[in-house]
Protein backbone atom coordinates (compact mmCIF):
# COMPACT_ATOMS: atom_id res chain seq x y z
CA UNK A 1 0.00 0.00 0.00
CA UNK A 2 1.35 3.61 -0.66
CA UNK A 3 -0.41 6.90 0.76
CA UNK A 4 -1.35 8.77 -2.33
CA UNK A 5 -2.18 12.39 0.01
CA UNK A 6 -2.75 13.57 2.87
CA UNK A 7 -5.45 16.30 3.13
CA UNK A 8 -6.11 18.58 6.09
CA UNK A 9 -9.21 19.19 6.99
CA UNK A 10 -10.50 22.96 8.88
CA UNK A 11 -14.17 23.34 9.92
CA UNK A 12 -14.63 26.81 9.02
CA UNK A 13 -18.34 28.78 9.06
CA UNK A 14 -16.67 31.58 6.33
CA UNK A 15 -15.19 30.21 3.49
CA UNK A 16 -14.86 33.79 2.53
CA UNK A 17 -11.74 34.59 5.17
CA UNK A 18 -9.97 31.09 4.21
CA UNK A 19 -10.58 32.23 0.41
CA UNK A 20 -8.90 35.29 1.10
CA UNK A 21 -5.90 33.63 3.20
CA UNK A 22 -5.35 30.30 0.99
CA UNK A 23 -6.09 31.62 -2.29
CA UNK A 24 -6.48 35.39 -2.52
CA UNK A 25 -2.78 36.05 -0.23
CA UNK A 26 -1.21 32.35 -0.73
CA UNK A 27 -2.21 32.07 -4.29
CA UNK A 28 -3.06 28.05 -3.35
CA UNK A 29 -5.66 27.20 -6.84
CA UNK A 30 -8.97 25.83 -5.88
CA UNK A 31 -8.87 22.29 -6.94
CA UNK A 32 -12.33 21.54 -6.15
CA UNK A 33 -15.27 23.07 -4.80
CA UNK A 34 -18.55 21.51 -3.92
CA UNK A 35 -20.21 24.47 -2.17
CA UNK A 36 -19.60 23.23 1.36
CA UNK A 37 -16.57 22.21 1.06
CA UNK A 38 -13.34 23.96 -1.31
CA UNK A 39 -9.98 22.39 -1.29
CA UNK A 40 -7.19 24.42 -2.14
CA UNK A 41 -3.25 23.30 -3.09
CA UNK A 42 -1.32 23.21 -6.31
CA UNK A 43 -1.05 21.99 -9.21
CA UNK A 44 3.04 21.37 -8.47
CA UNK A 45 4.49 17.57 -7.05
CA UNK A 46 4.53 17.66 -3.40
CA UNK A 47 5.26 15.21 -0.65
CA UNK A 48 3.50 13.42 1.52
CA UNK A 49 4.70 14.17 5.11
CA UNK A 50 2.62 14.09 8.33
CA UNK A 51 4.77 15.77 11.62
CA UNK A 52 4.18 14.96 14.94
CA UNK A 53 5.42 17.79 16.95
CA UNK A 54 5.99 18.44 21.13
CA UNK A 55 6.50 22.09 20.49
CA UNK A 56 7.28 24.40 17.72
CA UNK A 57 10.94 24.29 17.81
CA UNK A 58 12.94 27.34 19.05
CA UNK A 59 10.20 28.09 21.83
CA UNK A 60 7.63 28.42 19.74
CA UNK A 61 3.73 26.73 20.00
CA UNK A 62 3.00 24.32 17.77
CA UNK A 63 1.48 25.27 14.38
CA UNK A 64 -1.67 23.82 12.99
CA UNK A 65 -0.56 23.72 9.70
CA UNK A 66 3.39 24.29 8.00
CA UNK A 67 3.05 25.36 4.28
CA UNK A 68 6.36 25.80 2.48
CA UNK A 69 6.62 28.38 -0.43
CA UNK A 70 9.40 29.39 -2.51
CA UNK A 71 10.27 32.83 -0.91
CA UNK A 72 9.33 33.29 2.40
CA UNK A 73 10.27 36.94 2.51
CA UNK A 74 7.98 37.61 -0.64
CA UNK A 75 5.06 35.90 1.67
CA UNK A 76 5.57 37.72 4.49
CA UNK A 77 5.24 40.62 3.07
CA UNK A 78 1.65 39.59 1.30
CA UNK A 79 0.52 38.57 4.49
CA UNK A 80 1.29 42.07 6.11
CA UNK A 81 0.07 43.76 2.87
CA UNK A 82 -3.31 41.96 3.62
CA UNK A 83 -3.33 42.81 7.03
CA UNK A 84 -2.31 39.31 8.84
CA UNK A 85 -0.53 39.95 12.28
CA UNK A 86 2.90 38.18 12.07
CA UNK A 87 3.21 36.01 15.49
CA UNK A 88 6.31 34.72 15.40
CA UNK A 89 9.19 35.64 13.18
CA UNK A 90 10.42 35.92 10.34
CA UNK A 91 13.51 33.88 11.88
CA UNK A 92 16.57 32.00 10.30
CA UNK A 93 16.24 28.56 12.47
CA UNK A 94 19.16 26.57 13.01
CA UNK A 95 17.55 23.65 11.74
CA UNK A 96 18.03 25.29 7.96
CA UNK A 97 14.93 27.14 7.63
CA UNK A 98 13.42 30.47 7.62
CA UNK A 99 9.88 31.07 8.84
CA UNK A 100 7.41 32.96 10.55
CA UNK A 101 3.93 32.23 12.20
CA UNK A 102 0.59 34.13 10.93
CA UNK A 103 -2.72 32.81 12.03
CA UNK A 104 -5.36 32.78 9.74
CA UNK A 105 -9.17 34.49 9.93
CA UNK A 106 -10.00 30.88 10.68
CA UNK A 107 -7.44 30.92 14.05
CA UNK A 108 -5.47 28.14 12.95
CA UNK A 109 -1.74 28.86 13.55
CA UNK A 110 0.48 28.48 10.39
CA UNK A 111 3.73 28.25 9.87
CA UNK A 112 5.71 29.50 6.52
CA UNK A 113 8.79 28.51 5.46
CA UNK A 114 11.32 27.88 3.46
CA UNK A 115 14.64 26.20 3.30
CA UNK A 116 17.48 28.20 2.70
Amino acid sequence: MKVRRIVANIETRDAVAAKRFYHDVLGLDVLMDRGWITTYGSKEQMQVQVSFMEQGGSGTPVPDLSIEVDDVDEALAAMKEAGFAIEYGPADEPWGVRRFYVRDPLGRLVNILSHR
